[in-house]
């Protein structure tokens, strides 16, 4: 199994080093910087296969830093490691770019699962067809976008990664324990808001076709179809 490559950026210099040499010792391959405005230098040079944020940070924090690595590498899979624990704030970590976050306090078992996780979906992806046709619309996941004739509507990953279970899932039940499982690691109540938010969304990115609809099986999951 190759190496895995981390761009790994805290302020906090005893943390860091902990996870570093943890993770190292595990035979992943660590950069650590504690100065977020080297990320998109060492992002060019290093070619990481996943970056962990943290998200308070000195000067520029790890939101700002993750639009900008999106900007230039719209595929590294990017992890925020935060103490906040509110939706919105969660939520605005999505769409800066983030694809999964972790809370502080974490053991290193629980990071490098989702690191795992993301690695195998981004390669999962990197598989997919290029395009689908979803009614009217052009769905193209590797490129984070939803076209409806000459606009684009950019998703962020955890809104990709929805769509595409919906997509492959279609004209049958999708449970919704299961989305919260492959996407968050448990069902918990927390994370259940967070897919009623993202659900919200798909639903009016998805608006200006009719014949698609995403129906809620109450209590149960969700049915996803397109009427020809």
């Amino acid at each position: 199994m190759p190496e895995i490559k981390i761009l790994y950026v805290e302020d906090e210099p005893f943390l860091g080093q902990i996870v570093k040499e943890s993770l190292e010792s595990r035979s992943f391959i660590v950069h650590m910087i504690t100065d977020g405005s080297r990320a998109l230098e060492i992002l060019t040079s290093l070619k990481p296969d996943i970056c962990v944020l943290d998200v308070m940070l000195p000067g520029k924090d790890g939101f700002s830093i993750a639009k900008e690595l999106r900007k230039q590498d719209p595929t590294i899979p990017i992890i925020f490691v935060t103490a906040r624990n509110q939706i919105e704030d969660v939520l605005k970590g999505f769409d800066s770019g983030g694809n999964d976050y972790i809370r502080k306090p974490f053991s290193m078992e629980e990071l490098i699962v989702r690191m795992n996780n993301l690695l195998r979906v981004t390669n999962r992806k990197e598989k997919s067809a290029d395009k689908i046709s979803i009614g009217k619309y052009e769905f193209i996941p590797l490129r984070y976008e939803l076209r409806l004739d000459n606009s684009v509507k950019k998703l962020s990953h955890r809104e990709v990664t929805i769509l595409q279970l919906l997509y492959e899932s279609r004209n049958a039940t999708l449970l919704r324990k299961d989305i919260l499982l492959k996407l968050w690691g448990d069902d918990s109540f927390f994370n259940s808001r967070n897919l009623d938010v993202y659900i919200t969304k798909l639903r009016d990115y998805l608006k200006d076709d009719r014949s698609i609809s995403i129906i809620t099986i109450k209590g149960i999951g969700y049915q996803f179809t397109v009427s020809a």
